[in-house]
């Protein structure tokens, strides 16, 4: 059963290209991906990403709860602050990559990939020995993703929170277009700057309006999951599910940096073993130097031909009129300037290993 956000049919209305994502319809594009790219890039873009799943964790220990299935150290975090991690599974993967936000002391509001909404909840439920109480609010909240340069200036006017001067990956709750109690963060997935607005569904339409009537003046757009693929690409960020899954080490996929051994969490002493050991391959960014689009597994080979790794994203940056990608090749292959190859369609593409970001 394929779940619709709360303006699903304000989309359609908006003439959006509807698409199956995540268990849920969502709108694909609108104008079109490159025009949308461009939009956020350079001037200010609305995304609904609304599937998005949101867990609220409250009690005395819910931060040990959280420390528990969290890669990252919790214990670093004070109101009003968020902080990217994964939760490990038992078996050296990944069960999600997840946010967490501390609202106060022992209030914690958890935001997870709408793919894993049911996982995710179970895997926590599943290690809350600690008597947290846990509420999944995914249903009752509309998320909107305003990206672009011109976000913070478009949007000023709806609220007395000064948005231009939060912090990256800081949140703050006020008034919001004469909305109480609305939750205002600044993290992103497109690199472009710009804020996330958490509200309730029945404020959704007000909300969603409100922001492209002070837009207008600013070329606001609304955006849809094509461009955000493009967008993220361009960063080098992953997209669960693509990059990282259940099969996934947190060593090879880079996520070491939001790995911390201060305290025990699930899988913690095999991990910490790993670290030390090394992983035998490594995610990348590359460049494509010929003519073609890598896909999701494709094969990346040697001059020879041999295997030495798999594509996992891949697509034709709208900034850079050429191809790009992330992989997971064998550790000799991961320096930055290595030629490798794409196989597409049995034909050996040449590209070169670049770190991301692909735009600077």
């Amino acid at each position: 059963m394929i779940k619709n956000v709360a303006l699903a049919e304000y989309h359609v209305a908006l003439g959006a290209k509807m698409v199956p994502f995540a268990g849920f319809n969502m709108p694909v594009q609108y104008s079109g991906i490159n025009d949308e790219h461009e939009t956020v890039r350079t001037a200010v873009g609305v995304f609904d990403v609304s599937h998005m799943g949101e867990f609220i964790l409250k009690g005395d220990k819910a931060m040990e709860l959280i420390q528990k299935i969290s890669s990252n150290d919790v214990s670093k975090l004070y109101d009003g602050k968020i902080q990217y991690a994964y939760m490990p599974n038992e078996t050296g993967g990944i069960v999600d990559d997840f946010l967490t936000y501390r609202i106060d002391e022992h209030t914690y509001l958890l935001v997870v990939n709408a793919s894993n909404i049911e996982k995710d909840w179970n895997w926590i439920s599943k290690y809350n020995t600690y008597d947290v109480e846990m509420k999944n609010i995914s249903n009752k909240t509309s998320l909107f993703a305003v990206q672009g340069p011109k976000a913070s200036e478009a949007l000023q006017s709806l609220t007395d929170i000064e948005l231009a001067d939060m912090a990256y990956y800081t949140f703050k709750k006020g008034t919001f277009a004469g909305v109480d109690n609305v939750l205002i963060s600044a993290t992103g997935y497109t690199g472009a700057g710009g804020f996330e607005i958490y509200v309730a569904n029945a404020d959704a339409k007000k909300i969603w309006d409100a922001i492209f009537k002070v837009g207008e003046a600013y070329g606001i757009k609304p955006i849809g999951l094509g461009a955000r693929d493009t967008l993220r690409l361009e960063m080098g960020f992953c997209l669960y599910g693509n990059d990282i899954d259940e099969n996934t080490s947190p060593f090879a996929a880079g996520l070491g940096w939001v790995t911390k051994f201060t305290s025990d969490f699930v899988n913690s002493e095999n991990l910490k073993a790993e670290k030390e050991r090394g992983s035998a391959q490594k995610l990348v960014g590359f460049e494509m130097l010929e003519r073609g689009i890598p896909r999701h597994n494709y094969e990346i080979v040697d001059v020879e031909g041999n295997k030495i790794g798999h594509v996992t994203s891949g697509t034709q940056s709208p900034t850079l009129k050429k191809s790009i990608g992330l992989g997971y090749v064998e550790k000799a292959f991961a320096k930055e300037g290595t030629d490798i190859y794409i196989s597409i369609r049995n034909q050996s593409v040449k590209a070169i290993v670049k770190n991301p970001p692909f735009i600077k």
